[in-house]
């Protein structure tokens, strides 16, 4: 199955992630409606691209009290924009914030892979976004916490 890789230490914040993600779901490039952000980080020296990490436990999908939200055939824990009622359950549910609610359509929004050819990967100059050959998985916790098992923090201990 394939996920989205999130590397943090690559972004230079260009933001060409959300203009492309904005584009693939509204046809419009307008970056607040993209469902991948990129959050500018200690006074805007580095930053981190985010979205929807496909989790395994699904709380947005467990939340949903009309069953709008579904997996696709891609693996991406997709709304069903007939059935979403706009209740805004799954946002509260998912702990990684990545559930969005769209107010002029009054339905929850998320990364849905597009359909297994994610746009911000693609567009993605330093390749801080990847679309890999792996099991979901949170690539950003170990970053965020600042252990020192995430590879790419300085801190890694080298097994050469």
């Amino acid at each position: 199955m394939n996920a989205l890789k999130l590397d943090p230490e690559k972004c230079t914040g260009c933001m060409r992630c959300e203009l492309a993600c904005s584009y693939m779901q509204t046809d419009l490039f307008q970056p607040s409606k993209a469902v991948i952000r990129v959050s500018a980080l200690e006074g805007h020296t580095s930053y981190a691209p985010y979205t929807c990490v496909q989790c395994a436990e699904g709380w947005c999908m467990t939340a949903c009290p009309v069953d709008a939200i579904t997996i696709s055939p891609v693996g991406a824990k997709v709304v069903i924009e007939d059935q979403c009622v706009g209740c805004k359950l799954c946002t509260i549910a998912c702990p990684y914030g990545t559930m969005h609610f769209d107010v002029e359509r009054h339905k929850a929004a998320k990364c849905n892979l597009c359909g297994g050819d994610p746009q911000c990967a693609s567009a993605c100059p330093t390749q801080a976004i990847t679309f890999v050959d792996t099991p979901s998985q949170d690539w950003l916790g170990a970053f965020a916490s600042g252990r020192s098992d995430y590879p790419l923090s300085g801190k890694a201990k080298s097994t050469h």
